[in-house]
């Protein structure tokens, strides 16, 4: 039985580095997977990227949608990076391919904002999803870190603004509860 997937971690948790190499595992046994992300990711067009280095093609979820079931009947798992950008009708339709299609879906992405507030995408996953994992990471001190901290240049903790900036090490650490709340980035970030 198919089931839908929501792996979700902090920032540097490797989600991305998860998915690329859940695809190769498909294509290492002869099985074809779908590598899928929102359009709202514009860091690489049409390709999803790890801060590792490893990459691969893949589609937009916006195209995924628009997919007959008779197209999506040729992959035997559908990869979905960044689904805390989907809307509820892209998590919806992964219920549809799951479901109906018995095509199983594999979604990574943030659970929280950097306020930490929850991403439509990932609130939907976390309500609907058969299966839901954390991957882990640490925070400087050495603790579970599960707080995407937004931050300036000069170091300062980012508490309002927009929930969605696309960014990297150089906008975002994780943190542990305690130093979100506590304001301390750590001595590694600047």
């Amino acid at each position: 039985m198919a089931k839908l997937y929501f792996r979700h971690g902090a920032m540097g948790s490797s989600k991305t580095a998860n998915a690329l190499m859940v695809a190769y595992n498909y294509y290492e046994r002869g099985k074809a997977a779908l590598l899928v992300k929102p359009k709202l990711d514009t860091r690489d067009e049409g390709v999803v990227r790890s801060r590792m280095g490893l990459e691969q093609k893949c589609i937009y979820v916006e195209d995924l949608v628009l997919m007959s079931d008779e197209e999506l009947r040729k992959y035997d798992c559908v990869i979905v990076d960044e689904a805390q950008f989907c809307r509820k009708s892209d998590i919806e339709f992964m219920i549809h391919i799951v479901d109906d299609l018995e095509i199983p879906v594999i979604c990574y992405g943030l659970r929280t904002d950097f306020q930490r507030n929850l991403f439509e995408g990932s609130m939907w996953l976390l309500a609907w999803a058969d299966v839901i994992e954390e991957l882990k990471t640490v925070c400087w001190c050495g603790q579970g870190a599960s707080c995407n901290t937004r931050f300036t240049e000069d170091g300062r903790i980012i508490r309002n603004g927009a929930q969605v900036m696309v960014g990297g090490n150089d906008s975002y650490v994780a943190l542990c509860r305690k130093h979100y709340r506590l304001g301390e980035l750590g001595p590694k970030v600047l």
